[in-house]
């Protein structure tokens, strides 16, 4: 009986990709989203804006029943979120020093990565018994 290490890598199928493309940039325009809306109303934008996240990624992981679906909307939230947080020639910025811009940052990513966890893992073949029994 071979590991699921020793299995070689598959190349998502066309289609697969473009739904993970399209994941990212979702995930991109929520960590906008939030990034305006968690400033506006601190205790319910915050939360809002990291419950959007949460959603976007626990759904996109069951709906492609694989980790990397869940995984491409988090990875599109981090890239618009970190982009937003460099300032520009002319001083403007996006994040303020305040505590909720840190607890939607922080937040945001232990958000992602717990999601991206609880995602389920796709089992290699089309057999229903557990691994490794």
């Amino acid at each position: 009986m071979s590991s699921m290490l020793a299995q070689p890598l598959k190349r998502p199928s066309g289609l697969r990709a473009l739904a993970y493309a399209g994941l990212f940039v979702l995930g991109a325009v929520v960590g906008v989203a939030g990034a305006l809306v968690q400033p506006a109303w601190f205790p319910g934008g915050l939360l809002l804006a990291l419950a959007g996240e949460a959603g976007l990624c626990l759904g996109a992981g069951r709906v492609a029943g694989s980790r990397a679906g869940a995984v491409a909307p988090a990875g599109g939230w981090m890239v618009a979120v970190i982009l937003l947080t460099a300032s520009r020639p002319e001083g403007d910025f996006v994040f303020g020093t305040s505590a909720a811009s840190y607890l939607f940052l922080l937040g945001g990513m232990a958000v992602a990565v717990i999601c991206a966890t609880l995602a389920p893992a796709r089992q290699p073949g089309d057999d229903p018994v557990r691994l490794g029994k």
